[in-house]
C-alpha cells in the first residue's frame, strides 16, 4: 500500500490532536480545514497557557517558573507544551517560523527521545514508479560526526519502521567498505560500527543488488539512505525532484519523544495535509 495512503488510514484511525500554532496563516487554516473535514485529525489552535503546561516545563523539564511563564507567552514554545503536558498528540509548525525556531521550541519543551542526542530530520522521497524511502539528514545537522551520524541513522530506522514497515539502512559515502580513506570515510565507518548498519557504502552499493554482491557489503536493497553530511542530502534530494520527478514530502523532524513536523515555509495546503498525516503515523 503507498506510505501515504497508509498514513491517512492511520490517521483516521488515531484522530490525533494535532496543535498548529500557525493557525493565522491561510494555508495552515485550508489545511486544518481539510484535515478535520476528511475527518484525518482534530486540528487545535493554541489557547492560553495552562497550569499543566507550566508545571511540565518547570517540573519535567527543570525551568524556572519566571523562564517557564515567558516562553509560554511564546506560541512555538505554548504548543511544544501542549505536547508535552498531554494537551495535544502532535505539533505541526514552520509554514511561518525557521527551522531552527521549532527545532529549538521542540527541544527545551518536549525533549529528545531516550538514547538520542541530537534531533534530525528527514524526507520521505516519493518515485514515479512507485518507490518510497527515507533520506536523512537533508535540512538540520551541516556536518554530523561519528556519534551524530549514528543517531541520525537510529533515528531513521525508527522513522522508517513506522512509516514503510521496515527499515533497511545505508550509511552512504564516496566508498564502499575500505575501498577509499578520508576523514569522512572514517566518520561513516565509525558511525556504521556503532549502528551496525551498513557502511561507509556508494549510493549504487545500497541501491543495487548486482553491485552490492560484486563489492561485498549490504543486499543492494537500502530504503533508508543516511547521507554523510547537509550538503549531500540537501542535494540529493534536490536532484532527485528535478531529475527524476521525486516528491520530497518534509523536512520531517526526527529524535524527539513526541511527533513534531517542521514545514517548509513553501508549504501549499496539500504538503501540510501530508505533513500532518505522516507525523500522526509516527505516533
Amino acid at each position: 500500500m503507498p506510505v501515504l495512503k497508509q498514513a491517512y488510514d492511520v490517521a483516521r484511525q488515531r484522530q490525533a490532536r494535532v496543535v498548529f500554532p500557525e493557525m493565522d496563516d491561510p494555508r495552515v487554516a485550508g489545511a486544518c480545514t481539510r484535515l478535520r473535514a476528511e475527518g484525518l485529525c482534530q486540528p487545535l489552535p493554541l489557547d492560553d497557557p495552562t497550569d499543566a503546561q507550566l508545571a511540565t516545563l518547570i517540573e519535567a523539564r527543570g525551568l524556572k517558573e519566571g523562564i517557564a511563564r515567558r516562553m509560554l507567552q511564546k506560541p512555538l514554545f505554548r504548543s511544544a507544551a501542549m505536547v508535552a503536558a498531554g494537551e495535544a498528540d502532535a505539533m505541526v509548525a514552520g509554514a511561518d517560523s525557521p527551522t531552527k525556531r521549532v527545532i529549538e521550541a521542540a527541544a527545551i519543551a518536549i525533549g529528545l527521545a531516550e538514547g538520542v542526542t541530537v534531533p534530525s530530520s528527514f524526507f520521505l522521497m516519493r518515485f514515479p514508479n512507485g518507490r518510497d524511502m527515507i533520506w536523512a539528514d537533508c535540512a538540520v545537522n551541516v556536518a554530523p560526526d561519528a556519534a551524530m551520524l549514528a543517531d541520525i541513522a537510529r533515528a531513521s530506522a525508527a522513522s522508517a519502521k513506522a512509516l514503510l514497515g521496515e527499515a533497511r539502512v545505508a550509511l552512504l559515502s564516496y566508498s564502499t567498505g575500505a575501498s577509499g580513506s578520508g576523514a569522512s570515510v572514517e566518520t561513516v565507518a565509525q558511525a556504521a560500527e556503532a549502528t551496525g548498519f551498513p557502511g561507509p557504502i556508494q549510493a549504487d552499493a545500497a541501491l543495487n543488488a548486482g553491485i552490492a554482491a560484486k563489492k561485498g557489503l549490504g543486499n543492494g536493497d537500502a530504503n533508508t539512505l543516511i547521507f554523510p553530511s547537509l550538503d549531500a542530502g540537501n542535494i540529493a534530494y534536490k536532484l532527485a525532484q528535478e531529475l527524476a520527478g521525486a516528491q520530497a514530502i518534509g523536512p520531517m523532524l526526527q529524535g524527539f519523544r513526541r511527533p513534531v513536523c517542521d514545514l517548509s515555509r513553501g508549504a501549499t495546503v496539500e504538503d501540510i495535509v501530508a505533513s500532518t498525516a505522516l507525523c500522526i503515523a509516527m505516533t
